[in-house]
């Protein structure tokens, strides 16, 4: 998906309550689901969306963390997944 796409999915699906959700890139989302889901995270609100770079993932992470998101730069492998919970 294009960058500002995912962006805008984003910005929907939170509603501006940047500070409750949590933000990552990964190339393997369902795996990385459930690392969070067992690390005791509620990943109920779970949704990803694919990347067409690792770079479109990365600055998309960058942008929400700016926001106040929750989650850190780094990590992720090639990311080619955004994800949010």
């Amino acid at each position: 998906m294009e960058k500002y796409t995912i962006i805008t999915a984003i910005k929907d699906k939170v509603g501006g309550n940047y500070g409750i959700w949590t933000i990552g890139v990964t190339d393997d989302p369902d795996t990385r689901k459930s690392q969070h889901e067992s690390e005791g995270e509620n990943v109920k609100y779970w949704s990803h969306w694919k990347t067409n770079s690792e770079k479109d993932g990365r600055d998309i992470e960058s942008y929400f963390l700016g926001l106040g998101m929750k989650g850190g730069e780094g990590g992720g492998g090639k990311a080619g997944y955004v994800y949010i919970f």
